[in-house]
């Protein structure tokens, strides 16, 4: 394979940990090259996240190398020929060069080989087919440069082909799509997506809420979106009716406040649910317990979340939490500027900033305070308590300990305490 051409070495290339590992790898003669995400980082001028290094040999070969020049060798996915090297405390995943033997559209066996293009040819999209060495040198034999340059995103070989051999492939094109695309998606991939989508009910729950929250962690995955639920690529493993406009909306606001955004709340704002299509939403994709908790309390019915600070939103900031009323108060938002109402984006900002502002606050006395002042054991400490957090939470919760004590004090009185009977 001829390299294709050369980019400027990154950082991460020429770091003492990279080259501790490529020196091991290649210590008896054998030539390793980066590919994969670091490659297309590295073309974009991103900062890489995982660096993974392919390889002629295979792992036990990988093995005994890493351990010959003192380095650890994790055998993460020995089966697959992967092997995690740790340099400095850095993980580097190397995988040995490997073909399809057999795929049945969730997982593939594969055997090993000496053939940079036999190990690019099973590789998902053109852009993650390139491989670089430590010195810029580029080998491209699929044209994942010219892809990636031109925001295309592109199966290598014939696109139903790919799909049919792991069909969470399907997903992966709308996620690339969402980071990396510009435009329309390339007419052959969608085409092949939507002619497969049925087979995405063949995958696992885990598998389906991974690649759909990368998709909305993408920087903006509205576009994505909306060909997705155009094309009703969902539609096997998704009941609920997708909202892009509601999903554009938030991501807009997320974006302007904070650069980023947050892919469970962007779960709530794409789909429409409520709180039992949480709950069955939630056991679909198998999310974590606090997951589908916060997912239920975004979606909760009650009051309008709060709309300028004041009173009513230091109560449910006390009450509540901040994680649940920044999501409340984002995704109501949303839900105004997708339907045309409008938004008041200065206030809204104020609201956000005392949102993030908000360290949490814990009554300075407690119920042995009420009880010493000569409130009776039970119900009635429980009354006097919530008496006194609510005028402590109309003065800003300024009043100390000493200021609460005496304020105890007053309510404690018997004809003052709320609810005493005659």
């Amino acid at each position: 394979m001829e390299p294709a051409g050369r980019i400027d070495p990154q950082p991460w290339m020429t770091a003492r940990p990279t080259r501790a590992v490529l020196a091991a790898l290649e210590a008896e003669g054998t030539r390793v090259r980066f590919v994969g995400g670091c490659v297309r980082d590295a073309v974009l001028g991103r900062r890489a996240k995982d660096i993974d290094i392919a390889t002629p040999d295979d792992p036990d070969t990988v093995v005994r190398l890493l351990e010959a020049a003192g380095l650890k060798a994790v055998p993460t996915g020995i089966a697959h020929g992967t092997v995690t090297a740790v340099a400095e405390h850095q993980p580097f995943e190397v995988t040995s060069l490997r073909e399809d033997v057999e795929t049945d559209g969730r997982r593939a066996r594969v055997a090993f080989t000496d053939s940079w293009i036999a190990d690019a040819a099973r590789r998902d999209f053109t852009m993650n087919a390139m491989f670089c060495e430590s010195d810029g040198t580029l080998y491209d034999p699929f044209g994942g440069w010219a892809d990636l340059l031109a925001g295309r995103v592109r199966f290598v070989g014939e696109a139903d082909q790919r799909i049919q051999e792991d069909y969470l492939r399907l997903l992966r094109f709308f996620r690339f799509h969402a980071r990396y695309g510009r435009g329309a998606p390339e007419p052959a991939a969608l085409a092949a997506a939507e002619r497969h989508k049925d087979q995405l009910a063949t995958l696992s729950g885990e598998r389906i809420r991974d690649e759909l929250l990368q998709i909305l962690d993408a920087p903006d995955p509205t576009p994505a979106l909306r060909t997705i639920a155009a094309r009703g690529i969902l539609s096997s493993v998704m009941a609920e009716p997708i909202d892009p406009d509601r999903l554009g909306a938030l991501v807009r606001i997320e974006t302007d406040t904070w650069g980023t955004g947050d892919d469970l709340r962007r779960l709530a704002a794409a789909f429409r649910f409520d709180d039992a299509g949480a709950q069955t939403l939630s056991r679909r994709l198998r999310l974590s317990r606090r997951a589908e908790k916060r997912l239920r309390r975004m979606v909760a019915s009650g009051d309008a979340p709060p709309a300028k600070p004041g009173r009513a939103l230091w109560a449910a900031l006390y009450t509540e939490g901040a994680e649940t009323v920044r999501d409340r108060v984002c995704l109501a938002a949303a839900a105004a500027d997708a339907h045309g109402q409008g938004v008041d984006a200065r206030a809204l900002a104020e609201v956000l900033a005392a949102i993030d502002a908000w360290t949490p606050k814990q009554l300075p006395v407690t119920g042995a305070d009420a009880q010493a002042l000569g409130v009776p054991r039970g119900p009635r400490v429980g009354q006097v308590l919530r008496a006194l957090e609510r005028w402590w939470i109309d003065q800003a919760f300024a009043p100390d300990r000493k200021a609460c004590l005496a304020k105890l004090a007053e309510l404690a009185e018997g004809e003052r305490l709320p609810g005493r009977d005659g």
